[in-house]
């Protein structure tokens, strides 16, 4: 998810890579000329692609921040120093400014009614 080929701090280091639509398409083909037999699970699958695409891009760097935080054996709040720290450690190449970023966007995403945190 960070940039290609440097070692400087970037701000905007998080790349969203959405591969939704070109997989939609392929299922889609895929089910024109499917048997009966195959057409539910690629009907299934199309829907699962479908749900996957329409995850806001907060939410999905909310999750890729809790996935670093939790790999590095973090459990506090995302927008904590610490957190930012631990963050930062696990991505170097992640910039002050963009680390604070994702920490405050996390916090929020995580707090909103609806999220696992909640559960």
């Amino acid at each position: 998810m960070i940039g290609f080929g440097t070692q400087t701090k970037h701000d905007g280091a998080a790349l969203l890579v959405r591969e939704a639509d070109g997989i939609a398409e392929r299922l889609r083909r895929a089910l024109e000329a499917a048997p009966d037999a195959e057409r539910p699970g690629l009907e299934r699958a199309l829907a699962l692609v479908a749900e996957a695409a329409a995850v806001p891009d907060a939410e999905l760097r909310a999750r890729w921040v809790r996935q670093r935080l939790d790999a590095a054996g973090y459990e506090g709040p995302p927008d904590s120093v610490r957190a930012i720290k631990t963050l930062r450690e696990a991505e170097p190449a992640l910039s002050l400014l963009a680390a604070v970023g994702y920490a405050k966007e996390t916090a929020r995403a995580e707090s909103a009614p609806g999220t696992a945190a909640e559960a």
